[in-house]
């Protein structure tokens, strides 16, 4: 229990040895069948094995993380670290506290999961426990099932801090330093001791997420099954937004409404949502990361909705429509997003293995640059050439700040420790999974902008897998066309 949490425990306590015995009996047996294999756990033992090959003779440390406080006893929905979750192939809320360890032997590692299995009944946390006791949170994995689950060994969670600094003064420890910081703070205290340096083992730390990180941009088979599932399930949730649009005008808060509508179904179709969703109707576009989501939302808008499912496994979708609210869109809107749509068509084009990662951002903002330089909008004596000019233009930035694309997986900006050179310039390889996505942005109070296109926002978004010969659109099931969108919207319209 933390600090913070005993401050506001004012619970009753088992005080007697009657009541202790009285809740300790009567209990039918528990059933004993365990858990089949985890579909995701030899793919979770090849990943380890890639690792363990980076790091011979080493112990590794990937920390699910802990649970952490909302306000005073309660607290949040609890999220395993992706490193761990990576690893492991445990996702949704599994497992609190647990830590993996990749104990090093003469042939690579044996992995170790230390976690906190289920108490039996005669143990006071059973019953009096509010964090992990079975009558408040309910029952837990045995060591047995967490064996059978994941094909990996199974310790209690007790043994973990000894086993794990046992001869930190012969063997490099390393440890996934954000996933647990308390956690981290007690194996630095020991990592220290025997005679290490804090820069040292700080930076030896970062090493090991960094390779994680950059271990995922190539997914393998199970993965890209578990993405595909997450767009599936997003364009479930789009879909019931589309059909609550003709009714939205009138309720009040409307983009409540409808990031109410897509978390319902994320959170019926998955874990939940994958982020905060987007959910922003007219002047609210222009705000990149608007997921306050408070405004009305009026006839002839348009609501720009970026918005994924998280499946159980914790692979995320990330996808965004920019939806008429009336079903059809007025002559600027479809001029705006015709725009749009022309540069997310040549920023997919330019996805194959081979090509840069940088390759898609620069296809699709040229045609941005050109629409914009087409407009007018661009200072005097300023082509599309000059304005793509990295050092002395990028004027047309000021109606789409922000880049095309990103990696995608079990994090919405997956990743993210990779470097650059790993990352922008780095060569698109068959298995990574990536977003396009182009947007155009006209505040309301820009005075360059034309008047008619002031208060509109529009941003497409897809998630696409690199192929051996070229790319999938995986979310080509969410019509993205001009015309196929209102005749989406229509469809679905005419089936309520």
């Amino acid at each position: 229990m933390s600090e913070e949490q005993a401050k506001t425990d004012n619970r009753a306590r088992v005080t007697t040895d009657a009541l202790r015995g009285f809740i300790q009996q009567g209990w039918a047996p528990r059933d004993e069948t365990r858990p089949e294999r985890s579909p995701a756990a030899d793919y979770a033992a090849a990943r380890r094995a890639a690792l363990s090959a980076a790091y011979p003779g080493e112990r590794l440390i990937v920390p699910a993380g802990g649970l952490k406080v909302r306000s005073n006893d309660c607290d949040y929905v609890f999220r395993p670290h992706t490193a761990f979750a990576y690893l492991t192939g445990l996702g949704a809320d599994r497992e609190p506290d647990a830590v993996l360890v990749l104990d090093p032997t003469d042939d690579g590692h044996e992995a170790i999961l230390y976690f906190r299995p289920l108490a039996p009944r005669d143990s006071d946390e059973f019953f009096d426990d509010a964090r992990f006791g079975e009558f408040w949170v309910g029952g837990r994995p045995t060591i047995e099932d967490i064996e059978a689950e994941l094909g990996i060994a199974g310790r209690h969670i007790d043994e973990f801090l000894d086993q794990a600094t046992k001869d930190a003064s012969t063997t490099t420890v390393r440890v996934v330093r954000d996933a647990d910081h308390a956690l981290t703070s007690q194996l630095d205290a020991r990592r220290v001791a025997e005679g290490s340096t804090q820069e040292v083992l700080e930076e030896a730390d970062a090493d090991l997420a960094h390779a994680i990180s950059h271990a995922r941009m190539v997914k393998d088979e199970h993965e890209v099954a578990q993405m595909r599932a997450a767009i599936a399930a997003t364009q479930v949730g789009f879909e019931a937004v589309i059909a609550e649009l003709d009714g939205v005008v009138d309720r009040g808060r409307g983009e409540r409404w409808v990031e109410g509508i897509f978390g319902l179904h994320a959170r019926h179709q998955g874990n939940g949502v994958g982020y905060d969703s987007i959910c922003a109707s007219g002047d609210h576009a222009n705000t990149l990361h608007w997921i306050k989501n408070t405004g009305d939302i009026a006839a002839g808008d348009l609501i720009l909705l970026d918005a994924g499912v998280e499946v159980d496994s914790l692979y995320t979708a990330d996808i965004t429509r920019t939806l008429p609210i009336d079903g059809t869109f007025t002559e600027a809107q479809a001029e705006i997003y015709d725009a749009v749509y022309a540069a997310q068509e040549a920023g997919m084009a330019a996805i194959r293995p081979g090509a840069k990662f940088s390759d898609i951002h620069a296809a699709a903002i040229r045609v941005i640059a050109e629409h914009v330089h087409g407009w007018g909008l661009l200072p005097d004596g300023v082509d599309v050439e000059a304005s793509l000019d990295q050092e002395t233009g990028q004027f047309h930035r000021r109606w789409m700040v922000h880049g095309t694309s990103h990696h995608l997986g079990l994090d919405v900006h997956d990743c993210a420790l990779a470097t650059m050179e790993e990352y922008r310039e780095a060569e698109l390889r068959p298995g990574m999974i990536l977003t396009v996505e182009p947007g155009l942005y006209f505040k309301a109070d820009d005075q360059l902008a034309p008047e008619r296109f002031r208060g509109i926002g529009i941003r497409i978004e897809d998630d696409v897998l690199v192929t051996e010969d070229g790319f999938e659109n995986l979310s080509a099931g969410m019509p993205r066309a001009r015309q196929d969108v209102e005749n989406w919207i229509a469809s679905i319209r005419e089936q309520r």
